[in-house]
């Protein structure tokens, strides 16, 4: 029986792809959608492949400009739609494996409690 934590390379690849990993690697889902760095791999894993993709617009004839401002017409809304549906996307991955969705917001209820103890040392209540 296999118990690895970690997702080999293929798993990977079927993850970020939207595939879900086996639950013995729960861990590693949530570390991945919430850990440090998670905002930067999101945007990652989803802004960087399309780059291959826009370069086709290079072989239309024209004007470079013009080739370059129908990437960036199409790339730009992109990044800000990436950017503002990131807390969805997590939730949504988190609940396509089975785990709670609440996982999402744990960073933020931290730092909520850690502005709280601040707050409440300083001003003499804790």
């Amino acid at each position: 029986m296999n118990d690895r934590t970690t997702p080999t390379l293929a798993q990977r690849i079927r993850y970020i792809c939207g595939g879900t990993l086996p639950p013995r690697m729960s861990a590693w889902v949530i570390d991945d959608l919430t850990g440090p760095g998670a905002a930067r791999r999101y945007l990652l894993r989803i802004l960087v492949p399309i780059l291959a993709l826009l370069c086709l617009f290079l072989l239309i004839p024209g004007p470079l400009w013009m080739r370059l401002a129908m990437m960036a017409l199409l790339y730009l809304p992109l990044i800000y739609f990436t950017a503002a549906l990131m807390y969805v996307y997590r939730r949504a991955r988190l609940t396509s494996h089975g785990l709670d969705p609440a996982l999402a917001d744990s960073g933020q209820r931290q730092r909520v409690a850690a502005e709280r103890e601040a707050y409440e040392r300083r001003h003499g209540r804790g």
